[in-house]
């Protein structure tokens, strides 16, 4: 795992796209602070960049530093979420412009899983996550079904877990301008 990550981070520190492992679904990843790196994203995946991206975090901590105004519900229940997560937050600092919605929004999950929490402790800042496809076209459920259109558009394809199945996608909650929790995608 540990070569997986250093080659990781030095496409991620050349603001290259790498294509891993999440605990959902194989993802296009960069990073998130960049908008240059986060511009070939949109590229590769022929997206508009009025659709925003999901944003991986390695902790609470992290995410903090991101999000200034975390309401308490939302803590305690990032510390108890047993599935994958991404959260809706308003108001993001420090991130690429390209990254963020419209509506001044972004949708960041903390991982389960050891390569990205480990890869994302050790790049220091967060990382995109979208899935490994062309937009309009179906999400692959494993590595196999990922296109070689993909495959070849990315600068680094890390070498774990290609051989497992993962057919989930994050549950996606948003919180609302007055504090509550609403949820978009169970």
């Amino acid at each position: 795992m540990n070569v997986e990550i250093l080659n990781s981070l030095k496409s991620l520190k050349n603001q290259e796209i790498i294509l891993y492992p999440t605990d959902t679904v194989w993802g296009l990843g960069c990073d998130a602070t960049s908008e240059k790196a986060v511009e070939k994203i949109f590229t590769l995946k022929q997206r508009s960049e009025s659709k925003s991206l999901i944003i991986l975090v390695s902790s609470i901590k992290m995410l903090q530093n991101y999000i200034s105004n975390i309401p308490v519900a939302v803590l305690q229940l990032l510390k108890s979420v047993e599935k994958p997560t991404s959260i809706i937050y308003a108001n993001p600092t420090g991130l690429a412009k390209n990254v963020i919605a419209a509506d001044n929004t972004v949708a960041i999950r903390i991982p389960n899983n050891k390569f990205c929490k480990e890869l994302i402790q050790q790049f220091g800042k967060p990382i995109v996550s979208t899935s490994a496809n062309i937009s309009g076209f179906e999400t692959p459920k494993s590595f196999s079904e990922i296109s070689e259109t993909v495959l070849d558009s990315v600068h680094y394809v890390v070498n774990l877990q290609q051989e497992e199945k993962n057919e989930k996608s994050s549950t996606i909650l948003k919180i609302e301008e007055n504090g509550e929790i609403t949820v978009l995608r169970p």
